[in-house]
């Protein structure tokens, strides 16, 4: 295997659950090493979270996949100068802990930025490290619902809901990596030889997904409402039943696409109908076409409506379960679904592949989340050369 994009960054998580982690593996996927710590005896809650099997979380070994696990016990003195010798060795420290947290540990920025001034800290949070809710905790729910996605999740007469995952963590996790990579280039690509701070809030990540939303509440007074599955001002656009049962998502708003679907529905007049020749006007008929489309949709079974719509071209596709995903021949020919060697459970773990493709410094899954600790020594012994008695001295007093 050639070198891996990010081969030689060296990186300290200090987070846990999902935000922080997520960046953290996203960037191991990628070459860099990353240095997971861990509270002694517990270490990450995700260890235990849903699907648990011989004792861990099957969701762990994908969370943690490629990184290497130590133990700290953050809240003695002697954990604390532990970090602050590893900082010494590394270029990105990650955390998502309550504001003030590493501050109240002597671990803040301007206290590691005097170990070394090249640290790139990123720091995930609720609300920002700053502003009148810094203090608050907060969870990825919370950002979902404070950054308004959750107020239009849902369908109009029935209470807003989630979409399913912890969408508000994983985009957090998106921008923190965004960061670290612009603060590495403009670190070592531009020269600066500068470190900072990258400030995410859980909040901001999902507010700034939110599409046209606030221009749109500032110049016209709209505020966008839950809708459920069609998508206003955009038609035909929607989800509609097949005869079996099943459901095809349909994408037919391109004025070209629109016509190619209804000629494939024999619907030629409609086809050629100036009432509907552009989306604003179509729009004008959304109840109309939508009731058209599924009258054809449901007078056959799903896989003959994909036919239909495969042959003219038109954007369909089904709602999949993981079920659905893993038979998915694509799936398989993009190297999505990975077979991962896991040696506590004694065979290989379904994974997800890895994202982006790259040509020439492909991602790579090396290793699935590791035991608890199995790191410790080996980092502390390489990284700030302590003994094997000094180890064992650590171990003892419980601070690893």
């Amino acid at each position: 295997m050639g070198k891996r994009a990010l081969e030689g960054l060296r990186v300290l998580e200090m987070g846990q659950l999902i935000a922080g982690p997520s960046a953290a593996r996203m960037l191991a996927e990628f070459g860099a090493e990353v240095i997971k710590v861990e509270t002694p005896e517990q270490g990450d809650p995700i260890r235990n979270w849903r699907v648990v099997e011989n004792g861990t979380s099957l969701w762990w070994y994908v969370q943690s996949r490629n990184k290497k696990s130590i133990t700290v016990n953050l809240r003695e003195a002697e954990g604390q100068e532990l970090i602050r010798k590893l900082v010494k060795e590394i270029d990105i420290l990650i955390e998502n802990f309550r504001p003030g947290t590493m501050e109240k540990w002597g671990l803040g920025y301007e206290d590691l930025k005097a170990i070394n001034p090249r640290l790139i800290m990123i720091r995930v949070s609720g609300y920002g490290q700053d502003g009148p809710y810094r203090d608050k905790p907060g969870f990825g729910s919370i950002g979902e619902a404070l950054g308004g996605l959750r107020y239009i999740t849902g369908y109009p007469d029935r209470p807003p809901t989630r979409v399913g995952i912890s969408i508000g963590d994983s985009l957090s996790a998106l921008y923190a990596v965004n960061g670290a990579l612009m603060a590495v280039y403009h670190r070592d690509v531009n020269g600066t030889g500068e470190g900072q701070v990258i400030d995410v809030a859980l909040y901001e990540s999902v507010f700034s997904m939110m599409e046209s939303t606030l221009p749109e509440f500032d110049r016209a007074g709209v505020i966008r409402e839950r809708t459920g599955s069609i998508l206003p001002g955009i038609t035909p656009s929607n989800t509609y039943m097949c005869g079996d049962g099943k459901y095809v998502v349909i994408g037919a708003n391109g004025d070209a696409i629109f016509k190619r679907l209804m000629n494939a529905m024999g619907q030629e007049d409609v086809a050629e109908d100036p009432r509907f020749e552009t989306n604003s006007k179509r729009s004008e008929h959304a109840e109309y076409l939508d009731s058209l489309i599924e009258d054809w949709t449901k007078s056959m079974p799903f896989d003959e409506v994909m036919t239909y719509l495969d042959n003219a071209n038109v954007p369909a596709g089904a709602i999949y379960s993981i079920e659905d995903i893993v038979n998915d021949p694509h799936y398989h020919a993009r190297q999505m679904i990975q077979e991962v060697k896991v040696e506590d459970l004694g065979t290989t773990l379904k994974m997800p592949g890895i994202i982006p493709k790259m040509s020439e410094t492909p991602g790579t899954i090396e290793w699935a989340g590791p035991k608890l600790g199995q790191h410790t020594k080996e980092v502390l012994g390489d990284k700030i050369n302590l003994s094997a008695d000094e180890i064992q001295k650590l171990k003892e007093k419980g601070i690893i």
